[in-house]
């Protein structure tokens, strides 16, 4: 929040996943939301939503107090892609950036829910990007870090006594899995509360200023190294 108590003006761009979203936050409300799963890459329809985003709220860049980045995990070239947007808006209008965990962007999906909201997201060679964090507060208080892991091991770590609902792009990937081993407590989320939305972490970027910060200092979250480096470093042992 601002000196004054109010939420601050702020832009969101998430290009880290499949559905690349942009939101904005200003006087106290969300007032634009784009959200597109519809195959065009991310690089391409990027920067037009934030055109219409900014047009459609009656705003330009400069009235934008911060600008936020969902930076990961994810996709490695999608986080890139949102990342060096936000920078450059923020760099070019001398304003601070924020960095949003997309794990606990996608938790603002069951905020207020009575148990443990678990986000996976679908990281490839048998594995999930994944935490958990309880939601019976509101605003989401992790339990669990984010990390990459094989789905068992990250089903193993979860408290045996809560409700679970499982989110994230991995859930048509693994949600099987998931109810074979958890039974009727875990729940798995609707088509249309899976995916992340741009206007959680809008959000979550405006009630935390202490993580804001130069467009210089904004970096991706990467949970472990890109795939070219690990085959590289692979055939170097």
């Amino acid at each position: 929040m601002t000196c004054d108590g109010k939420l601050p003006t702020v832009l969101t761009i998430d290009t880290s996943g499949p559905v690349a979203g942009c939101a904005v936050l200003a006087g106290g409300k969300i007032v634009h939301l784009t959200a597109m799963n519809h195959g065009l890459t991310h690089s391409e329809t990027i920067m037009p939503a934030v055109d219409a985003a900014l047009e459609g709220a009656g705003l330009r860049c400069g009235d934008v107090d911060v600008f936020a980045a969902v930076a990961g995990p994810g996709s490695f070239t999608g986080v890139r892609i949102g990342v060096c947007a936000v920078k450059g808006l923020a760099h070019a209008t001398g304003r601070p950036c924020a960095a949003v965990h997309a794990l606990e962007a996608l938790a603002m999906n069951f905020y207020g829910f009575d148990g443990l909201c678990c986000p996976i997201l679908d990281a490839r060679r048998g594995q999930v990007y994944c935490a958990a964090f309880d939601m019976a507060g509101g605003y989401p208080t992790r339990v669990l870090e984010d990390a990459a892991l094989p789905l068992g091991e990250f089903l193993a770590t979860l408290p045996g006594e809560r409700r679970l609902v499982f989110v994230g792009d991995g859930v048509p990937v693994h949600g099987g899995a998931v109810r074979e081993a958890l039974g009727a407590r875990a729940l798995i989320a609707p088509e249309n509360l899976r995916d992340l939305r741009a206007d959680a972490a809008c959000m979550l970027a405006a009630i935390r200023p202490e993580t804001w910060v130069s467009p210089a200092a904004l970096r991706p979250i990467y949970l472990r190294a890109p795939q070219a480096v690990r085959e590289r470093e692979r055939r170097m042992q």
